[in-house]
């Protein structure tokens, strides 16, 4: 990053670990950079790895720009497994056998393709009257939650 006289400007591609929260990743750049003006482009739950992209500095203004990417992701889903937190950081409620076949859940699968309405989970990232989601769910809490629009470009399985 070029030398500025306010301190650095640039965006970082950070490799987030799952456990931290993006404001955690934010809040150690602060420290490692020893400046105030860190701000990320969009929101990677607790529980997810991946890229976040952060800005210092002038940068920040570019954040904005980035946050509207497109994105991928990759998963690993248990069927037949229902949990308290609808991912595997929650207890098991319920075990049942899978009853479908790869083709069948490649069929089904492509109805997901395309501009849906997705009902984020309770241990989302995504904010309610300005708190994060899963710390309502830490506490036990259930939010309201209204479906927000998502499109889906590619959805594949494998394994």
């Amino acid at each position: 990053m070029p030398a500025s006289p306010h301190g650095p400007d640039g965006v970082l591609v950070v490799d987030k670990a799952a456990g931290p929260t993006s404001h955690d990743v934010v809040s150690r750049v602060r420290r490692l950079f020893a400046t105030r003006k860190v701000g990320h482009a969009g929101t990677l739950d607790p529980p997810a790895s991946g890229v976040l992209l952060v800005g210092l500095g002038r940068a920040t203004r570019l954040l904005r720009f980035l946050q509207g990417l497109e994105k991928g992701y990759e998963a690993t889903v248990a069927f037949g497994v229902t949990t308290t937190t609808q991912d595997a950081t929650g207890e098991v409620l319920e075990r049942r056998p899978c009853t479908f076949g790869a083709h069948e859940l490649h069929e089904a699968s492509q109805e997901l393709v395309g501009d849906i309405e997705q009902v984020p989970p309770m241990v989302s990232a995504v904010k309610v009257g300005g708190e994060p989601l899963y710390r309502a769910a830490r506490r036990g809490e259930v939010v309201e939650r209204a479906p927000r629009p998502v499109r889906v470009y590619e959805l594949s399985v494998s394994g």
